[in-house]
């Protein structure tokens, strides 16, 4: 079967764009869905039939009995987290535990990440990244340590395990303690608590390389589902105050092991509006009416945190730049229904630092900083378009809106969002 029935859904800004409802809604075209980075620090939310489910690491084809759902191992993965998300959902999700694989390579997240998290964070103060507090950031520095880290292929050898998770918590207690003066972990407890999850999610795990392999060699069809955004991406995002992972398209080869060639098509989501959640620059950040507007219009509070999200005008300038990054195919517009009634519409078209417009996305975090968004004014509309299902009965400002956003990033919107269910989709061919 061609790589063009292999699908990545990735987000172009901070994260938070609805992707959980898209991969869903495209997950009964796949026989696959695969998560491929981040933790538990992703909030994916799925609404169908009256019922709105939320998740943080069991990927969002869940609820498709024919789907295989597949935890990647670039991902770090809390096993408590896990097994709660599977136990809330089974019932929903027929025959979960038979169908949810998690990789052998992929890392775990133990009580002593989330403690060194928080008290990192506490001690920067106002330098703070903005972390959900999970620790999903320590586990990937384990994870490059290599001696602190533990995979969760380990729980299936468990007696050698023990020893391992001792010396780390020995160690890691040296900095409780010398460092922030505060209380160790206590070693039988931890060990105790996480070898029963590990005896739980033993018949879950797998080498997923190869399956995934098995599976493309078979001419199945995957669909790839990104955490995050690009702007989050560790690499190529708005550095440091970014995710601890590969959270652009980039992301599915190391996280998956399923080389870049087989992925067919590159879908991009974005909200009709840009939001951001924790620290960091964000140009077109509205701090007034407008932006509370769109925040309780838009319920943006984070699924994972609760923390109210930081709404501004949609930035088509760190949107193209994130088309590039991903090599892009189409645009996924969500949360469209949002804009309706705002009093002014805008848009940003590009940046201005020094009394010069930049050609390109800024890397230094700085500048980004002390960028001023370039701002298009658009015609608003009050129409209620939560019932709209074809993008001709949209009303005409909508419709330039959409357009607009295809000219100035440079690729087709083909699905738009219209409401947070299932059937509140258009598709545009």
């Amino acid at each position: 079967m061609s790589a063009r029935n292999n699908t990545c859904i990735v987000g172009l800004t901070w994260g938070d764009e609805a992707k959980g409802k898209i991969v869903d809604i495209l997950s009964a075209e796949h026989d696959l869905c695969v998560r491929y980075n981040g933790g538990n620090n992703a909030g994916h939310t799925v609404a169908f039939e009256g019922e709105t489910y939320k998740l943080h690491l069991v990927p969002s084809g869940l609820f498709h009995p024919n789907v295989t759902c597949v935890i990647g191992g670039g991902l770090v993965v809390d096993p408590k987290v896990l097994l709660e998300e599977i136990a809330n959902y089974e019932g929903a999700a027929t025959g979960l535990r038979g169908r949810l694989l998690v990789s052998s390579r992929a890392h775990t997240i133990w009580p002593w990440h989330k403690k060194l998290e928080a008290l990192s964070e506490k001690y920067l103060g106002k330098g703070k990244i903005g972390t959900t507090l999970r620790g999903i950031g320590p586990a990937y520095g384990d994870k490059a340590n290599r001696v602190t880290a533990i995979r969760m292929g380990r729980f299936l050898a468990p007696h050698d395990l023990e020893q391992a998770v001792r010396q780390i918590v020995e160690t890691k207690n040296r900095i409780f303690t010398g460092v922030f003066g505060e209380e160790p972990l206590e070693a039988d407890a931890v060990w105790d608590e996480y070898a029963a999850y590990g005896q739980q999610l033993a018949p879950m795990i797998a080498d997923t390389t190869a399956y995934l392999h098995e599976a493309l060699a078979a001419g199945k069809r995957i669909l790839f589902e990104g955490a995050q955004g690009t702007l989050l991406d560790i690499d190529h995002g708005t550095y440091p105050y970014v995710t601890s992972s590969s959270a652009s398209a980039a992301g599915v080869w190391p996280g998956t092991g399923v080389p870049a060639r087989e992925i067919g098509r590159i879908l991009g989501v974005v909200k009709a509006y840009t939001t951001r959640v924790g620290e960091g620059p964000f140009p077109t950040e509205l701090t007034g009416d407008i932006g509370s507007q769109i925040r309780e219009q838009g319920n943006e509070y984070g699924t994972t945190t609760g923390r109210p999200r930081r709404c501004g005008w949609l930035d088509t300038f760190a949107i193209r730049y994130a088309a590039q990054v991903n090599g892009l195919d189409d645009i996924v517009i969500t949360l469209l229904d949002v804009l309706s009634g705002l009093p002014d519409l805008r848009i940003c078209t590009g940046y201005r630092l020094d009394g010069r417009r930049l050609e390109a996305f800024p890397a230094c975090p700085g500048a980004l900083a002390e960028a001023e968004p370039l701002l298009e004014d658009m015609e608003p509309w009050s129409d209620d378009i939560t019932g709209v299902r074809k993008f001709d009965d949209l009303p005409e400002a909508a419709k330039a809106y959409v357009n607009r956003v295809e000219e100035l990033v440079g690729a087709p919107v083909r699905i738009i969002s219209v409401g947070p269910d299932r059937q509140q989709t258009i598709f545009r061919e």
